[in-house]
Formats: structure tokens, C-alpha cells, sequence
């Protein structure tokens, strides 16, 4: 479920883009504005309106600290703000001082894209606020872009209808002619990398002016070829589609169209989730915050409404725990009794939510009462009992007998395995500590890892993907929220 918890008035002109930050939001507008909300309250910072463009704003993003925004207008500037005075730190004149349309930062905050009406691109070195290297498309305009998870090449489109993908060095490593007819409105890489083999798969949306939705395969093969190939192709809005965004985890995908209507789609399925119909004009904008389940659209209605994903949907069930059942086929268990639980009466279904109590508890059922009060003096809870080593038992715990370290971890070893006999659907636990996860985030790989694990794992193993053994193109993490709260239903229903 759904639900509007508040609509931003405060544009007197058509509201022209949304973006996120992990703790603020930024419009724009036809009024020559940006305002700038606390994504807490959505109340307005002291420093809004931001007001130095002289002309339409057309777009704003933030760098990936959120400590920058940058802007581009029809006076043919990107504007690069303050986030913490909102004051301007630079002004960045456009090659041929062309209306700018786009502007996009690379995640890693390195460079800033913008293109122009004539066809341009500029890509900036941010840091440095210099130009690096400039590109034109003949007799186009730009209106897309949108920059790789690893931060190494960048997708644009135009009025044409083509989407180009460019390299740093401004090569086009490939180019989709007729990508929608009548034009492209906008493009976004989806945030998370696919590898397998010989081959690396990026995902992009995009749409247009023919009233569709398109989600994209680019692969890149280790020849360092590019392929592009359509994957899916959405038709839930009746009219040209101006905007798209994906959510940090990639999993849900958000549109906004000319017929007034907000689509959310499951992106892995292709399956549309809602429709939402508040605007009075066309839905311009839209975007998904990195780190809640908030939802911000914008609209020729001048305003910008604020949405929430709700924990709760119809049948008592989670909107985003039904994408993950859609996705991973995840049924309710009915957990068998085990031995551990039913002799020891425990009523906790985790190993990691144990008390010391609990641990305890377990300890004397199994024999190795003689550690009791060790771990009791230790503060051993359910959490520390897992992450115990050979070596932690000997040098912090002073477990001298190796015969009884060996038969500890063993037993421990047992609980861990249990958890898929409990029912723990195999893709809520850690591919590494197969532990299940409790701040889960998406790698380079595509695949999810409990956060610390995989930090330890990039920081020890040469950046490598632990399931593939391939090198990660970029240790870049992301929060899979979708993961997590779908984890969080499932525990509540055990």
C-alpha cells in the first residue's frame, strides 16, 4: 500500500525535477528556483529558495555525499551549491553556451555530465571544477542522462530517440537507434552490477514520447564489446512517459506520465504494483529516497507530492515482502520443532536474537556445562556465539582443551545449518556467513551480502566477488532495503 503524506506548494511554475539525498530533497522549477526540504519532515532548510539561475531549471542531482547539488538551466549554466550554507560554490559555462537540459553526477563523485539543446555534452572533473572532455550528437537535443554503478561510462538520450552509451574518454561504446519513438524523456542505470562468466550485465530504464517504459540489458563482454538488449517493455501509462527512477536496491521502479498518473512496477517481474493518481497535470519528475521508503513526484500542478511504501498492505501482508515472495518464490514455513527448542523452551526462532540466558541454556543441553560461566562472565549472546573462531575461544575466552573448542564449534556449526531446517528462506541468509542478514546490501556482483561480512571480505580478498571469484568492478555498496524489510516481515510472522 500506498499513501500521500504530504504535497510541497511552494513552486510557482512547473516542478521540472526531483532528487534525493539521504537527508534532504531538491526540486526544480519553470519559476528559476530550487528549494531544498529536510527529507525528515519535509520542512524547507533556512537557505530556500536557491536562486541564481536565470532562466528554467530544468535539472538538479546531488553528489553522492549529498555535501553538493548541481542544477542546469535554459541560461546555459550548471550551478554547483553548498548543501551545508546553500551558497553557490561554482558556475560551470556550458561549451557554446547552449540551453543546458541534464546534468548527472558519477557515483563516485568524480566527474558531473551535462548536456545541451545543441547536442553537447560536457564532462566535468568535478574536484577540480574543470572541463575534462566535450561530445556532440548532430541535430538532437540532450535530455537524458544517467551515469553506470561503477562509474565508468554513462547513458544519454535525446530527442532523436536513440540512447548512447559513452565512455570517460567521450567514445560512444554504443548507440540504440530508435530507442523510443519520438523521443527519449529520460534514462537511469539501475544501481546494481550482474557478472557471470566472461560477461558483465548493466540494467537501464528508460522512457519516451510513445508512452512506454523500457527496462535494458547492456553487457559487457570481456572482448570489451557492448551489447544492448530489450528485456521488457511496460505499458501502464496511456500517455508519453517523462520520467523514471529506480529505488537504491533496484528493485521497484517508479514512472510519471503525461495522463497524471504515477506507476511502481516490481523491475525483476515487470509487474505493476500501483498506479497512483493524485496530480492534476502531468507528472514531470519523480524519484525514490536512498534510505526510506519515500517516494517524491512532481508535476505541472506546481507541486511535488511526497509518497510512503507502507509496511502494511491488504491481508495484513508487506507491500515489498510481496515483490520479494513474487521474486524469490518464498513460501511460509511452518518451522518443525527442533530438538533445541523444544527441550530448552526457548521461544525465539534465531540463533542471533538469544539472550545470554538462552545461550546458557543451550550450553548445559548439550553438554558443555563447564562453559557456563565463562561465557556469562564474557557476555556471550546469541550474536557473539556465532562469530566465535578457534582462535577467539583460545586467546580471548582461555578455552585451553582443543577437544572442547572442536566440540563447541561443531555444535555451533549445527545451529548455523539448522537454519535452513527452520525455514529461513536460503536468500535471507548471507552468502558468506550464512547467518541471516541483518543490514543486508547489494555488491558489484549482484548479489546481496550481510554489510560487514562483504566489507571484510573486499578489504581481505582483493576485491573479489565471493560467489563468482571475478574482480569487483567497484566496492560501491547498497543498501537493499527491499531485502531487509522483507527479512524484518518474515521474523515478525515466526
Amino acid at each position: 500500500m500506498t499513501s500521500l503524506i504530504c504535497t510541497l506548494q511552494h513552486h510557482q511554475d512547473d516542478v521540472n525535477w526531483c532528487a534525493f539525498a539521504a537527508k534532504l530533497l531538491a526540486t526544480c522549477s519553470g519559476d528559476k528556483t530550487l528549494r531544498i526540504y529536510d527529507a525528515r519532515d519535509f520542512s524547507e532548510l533556512p537557505f530556500s529558495p536557491l536562486t541564481g539561475h536565470g532562466y528554467t531549471v530544468h535539472c538538479c542531482c546531488f553528489s553522492a555525499c549529498g555535501q553538493f547539488l548541481a542544477s542546469c538551466s535554459t541560461d546555459a549554466t550548471t550551478v554547483i551549491w553548498s548543501m551545508v550554507s546553500g551558497e553557490i560554490e561554482a558556475v560551470l559555462e556550458h561549451p557554446g553556451r547552449s540551453p543546458v537540459r541534464i546534468c548527472a553526477f558519477s557515483p563516485d563523485s568524480l566527474h558531473l555530465v551535462s548536456g545541451a539543446s545543441d547536442g553537447t555534452l560536457a564532462l566535468w572533473d568535478f574536484p577540480s571544477r574543470q572541463l575534462r572532455r566535450t561530445g556532440a550528437v548532430n541535430d538532437t537535443t540532450m535530455v537524458a542522462c544517467s551515469f553506470s554503478p561503477c562509474s565508468q561510462m554513462f547513458m544519454t538520450g535525446s530527442t532523436y530517440g536513440d540512447l548512447r552509451l559513452w565512455d570517460l574518454r567521450m567514445n560512444q561504446l554504443h548507440a540504440e537507434k530508435n530507442a523510443h519513438d519520438l523521443g527519449v524523456s529520460c534514462c537511469t542505470f539501475a544501481p546494481s552490477i550482474l557478472s557471470g562468466g566472461q560477461v558483465v550485465q548493466f540494467r537501464v530504464a528508460s522512457c519516451g514520447q510513445d508512452s512506454l517504459l523500457k527496462i535494458w540489458a547492456i553487457n559487457k563482454f570481456s572482448s570489451g564489446a557492448y551489447k544492448m538488449k530489450l528485456l521488457h517493455t511496460l505499458t501502464g501509462q496511456s500517455a508519453p512517459v517523462l520520467s523514471c527512477a529506480y529505488s537504491s536496491d533496484g528493485q521497484l521502479l517508479v514512472s510519471g506520465s503525461v495522463d497524471k498518473t504515477v506507476t511502481i512496477y516490481d523491475a525483476e517481474n515487470a509487474v505493476l504494483l500501483y498506479r497512483l493518481k493524485q496530480h492534476e497535470r502531468y507528472v514531470t519528475a519523480c524519484a525514490f529516497s536512498p534510505t526510506s521508503p519515500l517516494i517524491a513526484t512532481g508535476s505541472m500542478d506546481k507541486t511535488v507530492n511526497i509518497w510512503r511504501l507502507e509496511d502494511g498492505c491488504s491481508g495484513n501482508e508487506n507491500v515489498l515482502y510481496c515483490v520479494m515472495c513474487c521474486r524469490y518464490s518464498i513460501q511460509k514455513y511452518s518451522s518443525p520443532e527442533t530438538k533445541w527448542r523444544a527441550s530448552g523452551g526457548r521461544s525465539k526462532l534465531l540463533v542471533s536474537d538469544w539472550s545470554e540466558d538462552d545461550v546458557s541454556q543451550w550450553l548445559l543441553e548439550e553438554g558443555l556445562e563447564g562453559l557456563v560461566d565463562r561465557f556469562k562472565a564474557n557476555n556471550i549472546d546469541g550474536t557473539e556465539l556465532l562469530s566465535l573462531t578457534k582462535e577467539t575461544l583460545a586467546s580471548e575466552l582461555h578455552v585451553e582443551s582443543v577437544g572442547l573448542r572442536s566440540k563447541l564449534l561443531r555444535k555451533v556449526e549445527e545451529l548455523k545449518s539448522d537454519s535452513v531446517c527452520l525455514g529461513i528462506p536460503d536468500e535471507f541468509l548471507c552468502p558468506i556467513t550464512r547467518e541471516l542478514m541483518k543490514e543486508p546490501v547489494i555488491a558489484a556482483d549482484g548479489y546481496s551480502y550481510e554489510k560487514e561480512a562483504i566489507e571484510s571480505w573486499i578489504s581481505t580478498k582483493n576485491r573479489s566477488s565471493p560467489m563468482t571469484n571475478l574482480p569487483l568492478l567497484t566496492t560501491l555498496l547498497t543498501p537493499n532495503h527491499t531485502l531487509k524489510m522483507a527479512i524484518g516481515r518474515w521474523k515478525t510472522s515466526h
